[in-house]
């Protein structure tokens, strides 16, 4: 997953801005999803949706977002990701609520890590483990 917040095409765009520091803040998320960790790899779909600052103190937020798929067996199916991202532990886990397609009603979870932080632009990987 590619997340650029910078550069003449960003795909996380800052929406809201909280009170003070990052509580609040509100990024708005449309990333490339890659078979690998280069940006050169084949991409295999988006992760569409939000994360939203969502601690006063730590750097934790709130994901809420659609692992869209647009290449593959699974081409034109979804699932849906939501959880507490606290983005100071190495793997962090995010639930599979549901999906669209192939995985209608889904439940699972996904191991998400920071493969690279090149401020503000970051990759991170995502290891998706669904019951279909």
């Amino acid at each position: 997953m590619h997340d650029v917040l910078t550069g003449a095409t960003p795909t996380a765009v800052q929406v809201l801005n909280g009170p003070g520091g990052h509580f609040g803040d509100t990024i708005v998320i449309d990333d490339v999803l890659t078979a690998t960790a280069s940006r050169s790899s084949s991409a295999v779909g988006r992760a569409m949706g939000q994360y939203i600052w969502a601690s006063a103190g730590n750097p934790e937020l709130l994901v809420s977002m659609e692992v869209v798929l647009t290449s593959g067996p699974y081409a034109g199916s979804s699932v849906t990701v939501v959880g507490r991202d606290d983005i100071g532990a190495p793997v962090r886990e995010l639930s599979v609520v549901g999906g669209t397609g192939q995985f209608r009603m889904a439940t699972g979870y996904v191991l998400w890590k920071t493969v690279s932080l090149d401020h503000p632009n970051a990759v991170l990987e995502l290891d998706v483990y669904v019951n279909p």
